[in-house]
């Protein structure tokens, strides 16, 4: 695919089909991904590729501690909820994809059933979940890096026909997560991506998220 083709078409997957994906598309799609740049390339990620009924305890787990109100243990750092411009944002695209999935307002239950799908990596048959070395939690460096190369693990992913959404849902109960893909203690979980082949049959799939313009985000200095 072009590379134009590739960022201005790609989507966020959140509906999948029942179809495996080989482990050497997705070796594939991460050696494409690993040519992201980092900081004095000290390439800090780590990424632990989940599928089969491992995947399936995970989803199990996270769905049984959510309902049970257990507290979310996700180990990166959380800011403070959105508000302004940003959470208006937030809302736009939740708006998009409810309209798209015909959930009402007041449907308690399909609102639970979209958050629960969450938890369960959207039923995806991949999991990749991103990790950093602990040694280097202090630096700024290292998320921003790990954010990097996220991006092109999509990117790489969309130009390979794959889908992917980027989400936190699945690695929230991180005891969880440890306890079936056996993630060392001296990695820190930052966060999940579920892959797998588009289901173009599902609603939300077809939803595009509303993209600022240009005028807007930049400022230019010095091209007069």
């Amino acid at each position: 695919m072009d590379y134009d083709d590739v960022v201005l078409g790609r989507r966020s997957i959140r509906g999948y089909l029942r179809k495996p994906v080989s482990r050497s598309l997705i070796e594939e799609v991460l050696a494409l991904a690993m040519r992201s740049p980092s900081s004095m390339n000290t390439q800090p990620w780590h990424f632990h590729v989940v599928t089969g009924e491992p995947l399936d305890r995970i989803r199990r787990g996270n769905t049984e501690r959510i309902l049970a109100g257990e507290p979310d243990s996700r180990e990166f750092r959380r800011g403070d909820p959105f508000a302004g411009v940003h959470r208006e944002r937030q809302i736009g695209v939740a708006k998009q994809l409810f309209t798209a999935m015909d959930i009402a307002r007041d449907d308690k239950d399909k609102r639970q059933d979209w958050v629960l799908r969450g938890f369960r990596q959207f039923d995806a048959p991949v999991c990749v979940i991103i990790a950093y070395d602990r040694e280097l939690s202090g630096s700024d460096d290292t998320a921003f890096d790990c954010g990097a190369v996220t991006t092109a693990l999509v990117n790489a992913a969309w130009s390979r026909g794959l889908g992917c959404v980027i989400n936190s849902q699945g690695i929230m109960q991180s005891p969880v997560v440890r306890e079936h893909v056996g993630i060392p203690d001296d990695q820190v979980i930052l966060k999940a991506v579920a892959m797998g082949w588009p289901d173009n049959s599902f609603p939300a799939n077809a939803v595009v998220s509303e993209r600022r313009a240009v005028k807007d985000a930049a400022r230019f200095v010095g091209f007069d």
